[in-house]
């Protein structure tokens, strides 16, 4: 590692604890905080990529005169799941259960300890298993996309549904294309969930080792940023009412991280509808860790200065097969879908290369993120991208220069890099050769 980039990171983390010792939050700044409105009106985006898949009944535009969709290209987020390690659930119990052998739970804190243990006991053996609502979201978008895509789902369209190996995934996949076969079963429909696809489909990244390092060094900053900025004093003497044995014997900042996660997991199980553990923080708490978790995720896999905006090649791989496919299908003149189930750490990574809305949004200053960039917004549970092409109706042999796309992020239309005088679409000769060129870019740097 050079000296140049040690005494970066020791500024870095020096303008951290310098945060800590202001307010960085003002009046002014909440005043005009769209994220803070939207948190205080739902604590449940501050779960991050907790969030619940949003469902909303939007009204897409309408195609072009002239032209219909005959082909999708996907790339889906798995649906709500549980949280992906036990000890998530268990540490907080752990906690807690060291201040009731000594005596010194309060009655809120042993309500806490209930609550915490009733859903380490439904989670036990389920880790990042799909949830009931996950398999619900997944019914949900297949659904509507046969309502909003009729001419794509019909009785020559050939779907190609692909998954990573996780089984959370296979059974989101389960879940879409159950919806398609009831729908149309003329439908050539396969499925498969292989080792041979996760270059692409959601193991690209692990063969970046440069990328695997930056953001080993990124998770040092936003801890630090955590620490910073969260304190679990006011948190925790709610629950334990000896401090001299909080400072002795409990771990207070991890206390009061895990049962913020598992808040934020809550909406993702019917079976814990009606309980809430966001009653034990206050709305600022709440949006503050939230805050440190948005900054975490930007420095994680997003287009951040921080790693030399090298994050979003990481699924090069993807947007190359998702273009091979929608040229296979333009060429061939074929109707259907290419749909791939796979993870958030994929699916934001690809909208900030495709360069959707304000998502490749890119700056240093981690303090104002949250006014430009929230995560909730682009990767909740069930998140999803979805290239619709559009062609000339009645012409089935076409070229890149007949063809149309719309692009959604979570079925919400949105803006390209580009300028159209139709919008939500774009000319796919347009799109192509601008993405390709980008793919093409040498990625061999880094200069923090």
């Amino acid at each position: 590692m050079s000296i140049k980039y040690i005494w970066r990171s020791a500024v870095a983390v020096a303008t951290v604890a310098l945060l800590s010792l202001s307010s960085f939050t003002t009046a002014a700044e909440g005043a005009r905080c769209l994220a803070r409105q939207q948190i205080y009106a739902d604590f449940n985006r501050a779960g991050s990529n907790h969030y619940a898949y949003p469902v909303k009944q939007t009204s897409l535009t309408p195609a072009p005169a002239g032209y219909e969709p005959f082909y999708l290209d996907h790339y889906g987020r798995h649906g709500s799941r549980w949280l992906t390690k036990e000890r998530y659930y268990t540490e907080p119990v752990a906690e807690l259960e060291k201040a009731a052998r000594n005596g010194k739970l309060t009655e809120p804190g042993r309500e806490l300890l209930r609550r915490l243990r009733r859903v380490a006991m439904e989670a036990k053996g389920r880790e990042g298993e799909l949830s009931d609502v996950g398999a619900e979201q997944h019914v949900d978008i297949a659904r509507r996309m046969t309502e909003h895509f009729p001419s794509i789902f019909t009785d020559d369209a050939t779907i190609d549904a692909r998954s990573t190996i996780w089984i959370r995934c296979i059974l989101s996949m389960v879940n879409e294309t159950g919806v398609l076969r009831a729908y149309n079963p003329r439908m050539r429909i396969s499925t498969d969930a292989s080792y041979a696809d996760m270059y692409y489909m959601g193991w690209g990244y692990g063969e970046d080792t440069l990328a695997n390092r930056l953001r080993d060094e990124r998770r040092q900053l936003s801890d630090s940023i955590f620490a910073a900025w969260v304190n679990p004093e006011r948190f925790v003497s709610q629950l334990i009412s000896d401090s001299e044995f909080v400072a002795d014997s409990i771990n207070a900042l991890l206390l009061m991280e895990r049962t913020f996660d598992i808040a934020g997991s809550l909406q993702n199980h019917h079976a814990f509808d009606g309980m809430t553990l966001f009653d034990y923080f206050t709305a600022d708490e709440i949006y503050t860790i939230w805050r440190t978790k948005n900054i975490y995720w930007y420095l994680q896999w997003a287009n951040n200065p921080h790693s030399g905006n090298r994050m979003p090649f990481v699924e090069r791989a993807l947007l190359r097969n998702m273009i091979a496919t929608a040229d296979d299908a333009i060429a061939n003149g074929r109707r259907g879908a290419h749909l791939r189930f796979g993870h958030e750490t994929c699916v934001l990574p690809l909208t900030c290369l495709l360069e959707i809305d304000s998502v490749a949004y890119s700056t240093s200053d981690l303090e104002s993120l949250h006014l430009h960039w929230q995560n909730y917004n682009i990767f909740p549970m069930a998140c999803n991208v979805q290239m619709v092409f559009y062609r000339p109706v009645g012409k089935s042999v076409i070229s890149a220069d007949d063809v149309l796309v719309k692009v959604l992020l979570n079925e919400r239309e949105v803006h390209l890099p580009f300028d159209t005088d139709s919008f939500p679409y774009y000319r796919w000769s347009q799109l192509r050769p601008y993405y390709l060129k980008k793919l093409d870019t040498p990625i061999n740097w880094y200069q923090p």
